[in-house]
């Protein structure tokens, strides 16, 4: 089932087949009543009106999430919070729910659109854009066709080596040194979303936060201007109330853990 959030572009696949996903009847029907004022606030004449409807919704999901870690009961409060214009808690509910849900073209576009909508553009350090460049297909495959891609290759490689060793089919030895490359670099490139998969990230939730050079407020700014809601993150420390993060462009700061969410 597909909700439509007003007229953005949000759209909203149902966690499908939610009873058989929860641990009983409650459960159900609280995933059934967020879906219906979900449906209800889309339809809503009122702003106010539709604003706690969606936060009745929200409610009913973020109470089923903390029982069951499921990717569309993430897409689902994106998409909620998304709708409530609140883009920080949006990413970092998408953001889970690709964890669960790779290569999902429908939370690919929503995710997409909310972070076209962060005030802070933070591009990457030059060398991952590089990287982005060269190894695209790493970035805009999925991460089940690159596994599908990789078990390919390897199996005609292992077939296009037989081959050339013991028939003698005139076979051109590249053929079979072209499949092994192309499943090393599958590999690797599975490899390192795994590792990537590993490194704890982040998401300012609050509207605006001071970054500092130190774990505490009497620090000194580490830039000019605030970060805003949506701005992603690296975690490297957690330290009392505080968090040491790298940004996008590799430039390092503190953050009180109270202005974000970790992924």
């Amino acid at each position: 089932m597909k909700i439509f959030v007003l007229h953005l572009i949000l759209l909203s696949c149902l966690f499908q087949g939610a009873a058989t996903g929860f641990a009983g009847q409650p459960e159900s029907e609280i995933f059934a009543q967020a879906n219906s004022f979900f449906h209800q606030a889309g339809s809503a004449d009122d702003a106010g009106q539709a604003r706690q409807l969606y936060e009745k919704a929200l409610l009913r999901y973020e109470q089923l999430a903390r029982e069951v870690q499921s990717g569309r009961l993430y897409y689902n409060i994106g998409n909620t919070y998304a709708a409530l214009d609140d883009i920080g808690r949006a990413i970092v509910n998408y953001r889970r729910a690709e964890k669960l849900l790779p290569g999902d073209e429908n939370l690919a576009q929503n995710l997409g659109y909310v972070l076209s909508k962060r005030q802070d553009v933070i591009p990457a350090r030059q060398g991952e854009k590089l990287l982005q460049t060269l190894f695209f297909w790493h970035y805009d495959l999925s991460h089940p066709t690159r596994q599908l891609l990789f078990a390919g290759c390897y199996v005609l490689f292992w077939l296009a080596a037989g081959l050339i060793a013991f028939t003698p089919l005139p076979l051109p030895r590249w053929l079979a040194g072209s499949l092994l490359a192309l499943s090393l670099l599958l590999a690797v490139s599975l490899a390192v979303e795994q590792l990537a998969a590993g490194q704890a990230s982040g998401v300012i939730v609050t509207a605006e936060v001071v970054a500092r050079q130190g774990d505490g407020r009497n620090y000194q700014p580490s830039f000019t201007a605030p970060l805003h809601a949506g701005t992603e993150f690296r975690l490297l420390e957690q330290r009392s109330n505080w968090l040491r993060v790298e940004l996008n462009d590799g430039r390092q700061c503190w953050l009180p853990a109270q202005s974000c969410e970790l992924v």
